[in-house]
Formats: C-alpha cells, sequence, structure tokens
C-alpha cells in the first residue's frame, strides 16, 4: 500500500423538481468559503430527508456540483450560488461531479500468504455441512437394508 487515496470521478446530469421544502439539500463552498482546500467550489453538505434529492437518490453529500441550469458554477461566492439555486425555477438540471474513493493496489493476483478476500468460513461451513447430511443420508439407506 502507497499511502495515497484514489478516487473515480464521475460526472452526471441529474434533474430535479422543486418541492416544498425546495430542492431537498444544503451546499457549502464558493470563493469566500472554500469547503476543500484550493477548490472554491460548490459542494453538497446535507442530504435533507424526503426532499426532492433524497427522493431521487443520485445526488450524495460531497457531491461537487458543477452547474446549475447550465450556468456554471465556478468562481462564486457562496451567497451567489446560494441565490443561483433559489432562482433556478421549479424544474432544475444539475450538473453533478461524483468522487468514489477506489480500491487501492492491483486487483486479481494476490502474493503467497495474502487473503483471498473470502474468509474461509464461508467456504468450510458449506463443505460441512453437506457431509453432514451426504453421511446421513448413508447412514439412512443403510438402516433400510
Amino acid at each position: 500500500m502507497n499511502g495515497r487515496v484514489e478516487y473515480l470521478v464521475t460526472e452526471e446530469e441529474i434533474n430535479l423538481f422543486r418541492g416544498p421544502s425546495g430542492l431537498g439539500f444544503n451546499i457549502v463552498g464558493g470563493t469566500d468559503q472554500q469547503y476543500v482546500s484550493n477548490d472554491t467550489g460548490i459542494y453538497v453538505s446535507r442530504i435533507k430527508e424526503d426532499g426532492a434529492a433524497a427522493q431521487d437518490g443520485r445526488l450524495q453529500e460531497g457531491d461537487k456540483i458543477l452547474s446549475v441550469n447550465g450556468q456554471d458554477l465556478k468562481n462564486l461566492l457562496h451567497q451567489d450560488a446560494v441565490d443561483l439555486f433559489r432562482n433556478a425555477g421549479y424544474a432544475v438540471s444539475l450538473k453533478v461531479q461524483h468522487r468514489v474513493q477506489v480500491q487501492n493496489g492491483p486487483l486479481g493476483h494476490r502474493g503467497e500468504g495474502e487473503p483471498s478476500g473470502i474468509p474461509v468460513a464461508m467456504v468450510l461451513v458449506p463443505l460441512f455441512a453437506v457431509a453432514v447430511a451426504a453421511a446421513w443420508a448413508i447412514m439412512r439407506y443403510r438402516q433400510r437394508l
């Protein structure tokens, strides 16, 4: 392990419909309150339970919002971003960047002595159960002879 954390970055277009409590999420970030060091982007800080975003299910806490209804969110003050969301209308299109942490290191090949990822009990217990069932069936069959 090299100590680095690696991420898979994907982008997605998410269309939400404003509900009684708005779009159903809170944001952080902006040029005046950076949430991520050296990044003035706007991030989802909280998904509100039963809100439009929670019901849709694709937007996650920590996602970076790149644009709202096609308008880029780069280099905005936090309050300007909040105002943009508030004035976005009923149907809102978000371009979102998801960052998913990926496993560190190669997949597949494992060195000698390294675990395979499957606990031994998950293999031995079913084999033992099959052996017991087979022994019981043989004994029952012999009793009938």
